[in-house]
């Protein structure tokens, strides 16, 4: 066997499954792939097994930007694959509007760094990168992070997005960080006023509010743009406090909506009370959202902007800043709000329940972030699918849970290894099991069709008496037919039972016999050798911590493993403990 090359092999698909999952490479898959380019040493399997093993192990220790970094010295056609290729599950999308006024189509996505990516913002993401990568256009990531008071930036955000984003497979052409531009926006804003489109307004809101409402000027309106200039100074050398003057930018005082007419551009904001992350109190006049995300859209030549349909109001007020100064606004499409079934998108709402709770973090199995889903298992290529499916439609969508669980299964099956796990265990002895080794040491495959996830072996020693347990709902059907299968073990008969126990005849192996039979397949642990299992189990909006015992296999497998756990559904490794113990979150069934 050439070690070189299925260590070379293993690296490649390793690197890829790592970053296609958020850092992390799964042992099984990468198995899966590494026979699958090299078919011809499947008779080498052990072997194989354990160089994958190896290079799987290494992979793992790196850090997500240490793996990227090496896979795009080691194998680019991976990064080319990414950006070339689309999937042949996803639908295409329908043409951008006005692409040929273009030489080059650029979108991007702006999160706000206050908190994390959800499947809702996941959308205008995915589908920004879908049209750049099918116009062979370019793709920004710009983080809109100009209020540090209000919204104020979560210093780990930043990176976290990043991360999510990899881990859907995204990647980003440019990079910008609103913060770090700020005398960007101070020119734009100066050009703005000495063109007479907009102005320093000092009255208090509450008097504004009152000009606003009765559709009149306020005193400061007609200023000249050199007076306006001169207040502008003003407010960046730090001569007004918080609150006592701001830049407005013109609009038309009869507009029926109140929050269009006259709204501030940049305000001031203490930054010695209110520091911002990254540049600390450097800074006291901040842009709002509307003039520096339409200022950053200008600057970076953004050709089509993908947004939620609740930010329409914030196209008109852009585009006053756009006529002001004689530019040529981006085409717009407005995609409507994408919800998940019986899970917390709300950004507003997450934030309230790890307010009110200790133990929430914001990968919560109830919640729809990203790392939610990740953590339960969800695999970035159903999100992908799921995003590409509802596509750019101007309505709302729900998404099911029902049909997220379905797609996850589907393309979780085949890779998933098989597990035996029982909830609230009954004990059951089994006596007259043969003492030949064929009958005590059993050879179990993980999958059934999949040879490349390998086998475990089961030794149930030599006492007279064979202990297992199953669950305590196979307990009543054991007493109610008098008879069950063993998975892929024996067939057996109930001889007496009791509260909590019972025992059992051994009565062949055949599966056949069983089938004439009617007997019942339930999956068992051994009594001799398994592990605790702990499944943090969501349930509606309830979390439901389900304590059970697994063969002690499970303990093999590495933590972030999607396993199935057999009759009972999809479970994502988390931790494997000390004292035979293993920490799991509940995907689905």
């Amino acid at each position: 066997m050439e070690v070189e090359r299925v260590r070379e092999v293993a690296l490649k698909h390793a690197l890829k499954n790592s970053m296609d999952h958020g850092g992390r490479a799964l042992e099984s898959a990468v198995i899966s792939k590494v026979f699958g380019e090299l078919p011809e040493l499947r008779r080498l399997a052990r072997q194989v097994v354990e160089v994958v093993r190896e290079v799987v192990k290494f992979v793992n220790s790196l850090t997500l930007e240490e793996q990227i970094k090496l896979a795009r010295e080691m194998f680019p056609e991976l990064f080319e694959g990414v950006r070339e290729a689309r999937p042949v599950e996803e639908r295409a999308l329908p043409p951008l509007p006005n692409v040929e006024k273009y030489r080059v189509v650029r979108t991007r996505f702006a999160p706000n760094p206050d908190f994390y990516i959800h499947l809702g913002n996941a959308r205008p993401a995915l589908l920004s990168y879908e049209y750049a990568r099918e116009y062979r256009g370019v793709f920004i990531l710009r983080f809109e992070d100009t209020d540090p008071r209000i919204k104020r930036p979560l210093p780990e955000a930043y990176e976290a997005i990043k991360e999510d984003l990899r881990w859907l497979g995204i990647s980003w052409d440019e990079e910008y960080v609103q913060s770090l531009r700020m005398e960007l926006y101070y020119g734009v804003a100066r050009e703005l006023i000495a063109r007479g489109g907009a102005y320093v307004d000092l009255c208090r809101r509450e008097e504004f509010r009152k000009f606003k409402l009765e559709r009149r000027e306020c005193p400061h309106r007609n200023r000249s743009p050199e007076e306006s200039l001169e207040l502008f100074d003003r407010m960046l050398s730090g001569y007004f406090e918080e609150g006592e003057a701001v830049v407005r930018v013109k609009t038309d005082l009869a507009l029926s909506d109140p929050s269009l007419i006259d709204w501030v551009a940049l305000r001031i904001v203490d930054t010695s009370k209110h520091p911002h992350p990254l540049t600390g109190d450097r800074y006291i006049v901040w842009p709002t959202y509307n003039f520096a995300a339409g200022v950053d859209d200008r600057l970076t030549g953004v050709t089509h902007i993908l947004r939620g349909k609740e930010h329409a109001v914030n196209t008109l007020k852009q585009l006053y800043v756009y006529r002001a100064l004689g530019w040529e606004y981006p085409e717009v499409i407005n995609l409507g709000r994408l919800k998940l079934e019986g899970m917390i998108l709300s950004k507003s709402k997450i934030k309230e329940v790890l307010g009110r709770s200790r133990r929430a973090e914001v990968d919560d199995p109830r919640f729809g972030t990203l790392r939610a889903l990740r953590r339960r298992g969800i695999l970035p290529e159903v999100v992908r699918e799921i995003i590409m499916e509802v596509g750019v439609k101007g309505t709302d969508a729900t998404i099911s849970w029902e049909n997220v669980a379905s797609l996850n299964r589907r393309r979780a099956d085949p890779v998933a290894p098989r597990v035996m796990a029982v909830f609230d265990p009954v004990r059951v002895s089994i006596r007259d099991v043969p003492k030949d080794p064929s009958a005590r040491v059993l050879r179990l495959d993980y999958h059934p069709s999949n040879a490349s996830l390998g086998s475990r072996t089961i030794d149930l020693g030599q006492e007279d008496v064979v202990e297992v347990f199953i669950s305590r709902e196979d307990f009543g059907l054991l007493k109610e037919r008098g008879a069950l299968r063993l998975l892929e073990f024996c067939n057996i008969s109930l001889e007496s039972e009791r509260e909590g126990y019972a025992e059992a005849r051994f009565t062949g192996t055949e599966l056949e016999h069983a089938r004439r039979a009617g007997l019942r397949i339930v999956q068992w642990v051994p009594v001799r050798s398994y592990v605790r299992l702990e499944v943090l189990k969501p349930e509606g909006l309830k979390l439901r911590t389900l304590r059970g015992i697994a063969e002690d296999s499970l303990a093999r497998f590495q933590p972030g493993t999607l396993v199935q756990l057999v009759r009972v559904g999809f479970v994502k490794l988390e931790e494997v403990l000390e004292r035979r113990r293993v920490k799991a979150v509940y995907a689905h069934d």
